[in-house]
């Protein structure tokens, strides 16, 4: 398999964002391949602080470490079953999602995405 650059997306399990996020990330950084860690309502997965994150902080490191990925993205979106709140309540889950990482990737670049209903992708916090 040839090599290439990485980028680490944590994203909710739907099937109806992956798709969008993947190419977004590959239209606006230099990201050939996104390693894709997901978990139903993973914004609000990793705001919960009663959430064993340990498991996805595994398979973060994997694609830090084995992948050299300097890039990790942050998906919440709408109709979300795994986390069925309002836009608001999801863009705090990232945000405190975020500043949970940074403590664990202090030298790694975090993104927030929102997708829409319509699978539309915007940049919500870095």
């Amino acid at each position: 398999m040839q090599g290439g650059t990485f980028g680490t997306c944590l994203n909710c399990i739907d099937g109806r964002v992956q798709q969008p996020v993947i190419q977004w990330v590959r239209d606006h950084y230099d990201i050939d391949y996104a390693d894709m860690i997901t978990e139903a309502g993973m914004d609000g997965f990793l705001a919960d602080p009663q959430s064993d994150i340990t498991s996805v902080l595994g398979k973060i490191r994997v694609s830090v470490e084995k992948h050299q990925s300097k890039i990790i993205f942050l998906v919440g979106h709408l109709g979300c079953a795994g986390n069925p709140v309002n836009p608001v309540p999801h863009k705090r889950h990232i945000r405190f999602g975020i500043n949970r990482l940074k403590s664990y990737f202090p030298g790694i670049r975090i993104i927030g995405l929102w997708i829409s209903d319509k699978g539309h992708v915007a940049q919500t916090v870095e």
